[in-house]
């Protein structure tokens, strides 16, 4: 037994302070402290009156032995020593915990009938996922949490009015045993309607319908229902979405979708300021609108102002078809580095297509861009290109990975038609592994590789060429400084390799450190690739934007120290 003592002294008139010792085995003691009232008050105190001292005594044995009842033991033994003035000792002695000895589950409705067609088997899994089997301790919140858990596991697809018609414990004490019986009634099988839209006022009344990937006459499932709302909710058109059916039998053929959304504030202005160490500091403005034209278009455009690149952009982006989403935007764009000037206005369209947790898109570009590297001659292009992306992320955090993998591959070029000055194709591949280590590290493990496949590298956009160095490239080197020599100026080659290898260990929650070694070239040909060398050690820090790091990196082929900050995920 372990007793211990909860006193707090009180004297008046017609009360004396009492000190109460519980002795208790640990497996019940906790329980007892937590919820038994005598127990628990700060101000413990004795009526002086016989009466409502017996009164107190029954009070603190009737919630002794419920209690206990919850956990399986059905057969306490409760005494209070009061034989010492103004001191009682509770004594409890629990006796021996029930366990199941036999577990029944039975099921009624439409799903009996789906068994005699052949699904026994899906029946003897619901079965074998009974969480309180034979020979487990009975207690109250697991046997209610076993029956909520079938119920959940029968009602989350096809059987949406499935509900408990029988729950049964007998309890047999002398034994200390329990027998378990449930009786589940499935009810028909449920069929997705039409949906069934409210609230909304200023957006398309089909707005909804072209998010949705919900089809007619489909089978009920729950999961899919919340994916459908969260990703309404995740769109910028919404405040809040609910989705969900009518757990009416009589509907069951046809149950309508009901979504209740309401609707976001369609205009919205913002600022914005940063810093970074590959183009220094930052200052922003966008502004948005959902609901262009009162067609549930959405216009994204904005004007970024850094120290060493500056562009506006606007984008259209229309609703979605399926799986598929179409936009058509503009861009204008200047950029100085590593005594490149580079300036460029391009127009596009883009489809972009998302299963699961692969995105694929298609993009057609035709572009304008006028180059004048430093201490070498100015030129100028035209090129119409089209360039395919495949991205699958399958991490464990979108924001913060510690668990996955990401791969991308691109494959795009131009040709020399019309407009256009120069024939070309572009590869370009890319893997970055989370390997967690231990509870709280992970390993990240970087990769990429690409090839431009042309005559030459005159005529093409530097955005079809390569060069490295920086934060999230090869740290130790500044930005985008691996490249090909021109004059005084790096421009992009046609070949580019990056390998990285970093180790982060969080010895906080939000606070971490990183060592990294990276390495990696951008050439002109395979031959003149010359991977240079970085390592160095880093800081990290959990933001809501995710983790952002400071690297202190030493490029071993300049013999240069070098320090980098910046949102440290590679997406």
């Amino acid at each position: 037994m372990i007793s211990g003592v909860l006193a707090a002294p009180l004297s008046t008139a017609a009360q004396q302070a009492l000190d109460v010792e519980l002795e208790a085995p640990e497996a019940v003691r906790g329980l007892l402290e937590r919820h038994v009232r005598l127990l628990r008050r700060s101000d413990a105190t004795m009526p002086e009156a016989a009466p409502d001292r017996s009164a107190m005594a029954r009070r603190a044995r009737r919630e002794v032995g419920d209690l206990l009842a919850t956990e399986g033991y059905f057969t306490p033994t409760v005494r209070i020593d009061r034989s010492e003035a103004g001191r009682w000792v509770i004594k409890v002695d629990p006796g021996p915990r029930t366990t199941i000895a036999e577990v029944t589950v039975d099921f009624d409705g439409e799903i009996t009938r789906a068994a005699e067609q052949g699904g026994d088997e899906y029946l003897a899994r619901l079965r074998a996922s009974w969480s309180l089997p034979p020979g487990a301790p009975f207690r109250q919140a697991d046997w209610d949490a076993a029956k909520q858990q079938m119920l959940d596991s029968v009602s989350a697809r096809r059987y949406a009015a499935a509900r408990m018609v029988e729950s049964r414990a007998e309890v047999d004490p002398e034994r200390a045993t329990a027998r378990l019986r449930v009786r589940l009634d499935s009810g028909p099988a449920f069929y997705l309607g039409a949906l069934e839209v409210s609230g909304l006022q200023e957006l398309p009344a089909d707005l909804v319908q072209r998010y949705s990937r919900l089809r007619v006459g489909e089978p009920y499932d729950r999961e899919a229902l919340l994916a459908f709302q969260t990703g309404l909710q995740n769109t910028p058109h919404f405040a809040s979405v609910i989705v969900d059916v009518e757990r009416d039998p009589a509907l069951a053929a046809a149950v309508p979708v009901r979504v209740q959304v309401s609707e976001a504030r369609p205009k919205r202005l913002a600022f914005g300021a940063g810093v970074s160490s590959n183009t220094g500091l930052r200052a922003e403005a966008s502004y948005r609108d959902v609901n262009l034209l009162r067609r549930g278009w959405e216009l994204s455009t904005g004007l970024r102002l850094e120290q060493r690149r500056q562009s506006a952009y606007a984008d259209v982006f229309l609703p979605p078809s399926g799986n598929h989403r179409d936009s058509v935007g503009a861009l204008v764009d200047r950029s100085d580095l590593e005594g490149l000037l580079v300036h460029s206005q391009a127009v596009g369209v883009a489809r972009n297509t998302v299963r699961g947790n692969i995105e694929t898109q298609l993009a057609l570009r035709l572009q304008h861009e006028q180059l004048r590297p430093e201490g070498g001659e100015s030129r100028s292009s035209n090129t119409l290109t089209a360039n395919w992306t495949w991205v699958q992320r399958a991490v464990d955090d979108l924001l913060d990975p510690t668990r996955g993998y990401v791969l991308e591959f691109q494959m795009g070029g131009g040709a020399a038609v019309a407009i256009a000055d120069r024939d070309f194709v572009r590869l370009y591949g890319r893997a970055v592994r989370y390997q967690p280590v231990g509870e709280r590290d992970v390993l990240i493990l970087r990769g990429e590789a690409g090839a431009t496949l042309a005559d030459s590298r005159e005529g093409i956009p530097q955005d079809f060429l390569f060069r490295a160095g920086g934060a999230q490239s090869v740290r130790g080197y500044a930005y985008q400084s691996l490249g090909v020599r021109e004059g005084d100026a790096t421009v992009g080659g046609r070949y580019l390799g990056t390998l990285s290898a970093e180790y982060v260990h969080w010895f906080r929650p939000q606070w971490g450190a990183a060592l990294f070694v990276d390495a990696g070239d951008a050439a002109d040909t395979r031959e003149d690739l010359d991977f240079r060398t970085g390592y160095g050690v880093g800081a990290r820090w959990r933001s809501p934007a995710g983790p952002l790091a400071v690297d202190l990196a030493w490029g071993h082929d300049e013999r240069r120290l070098r320090l980098h900050f910046g949102v440290a995920i590679a997406f």
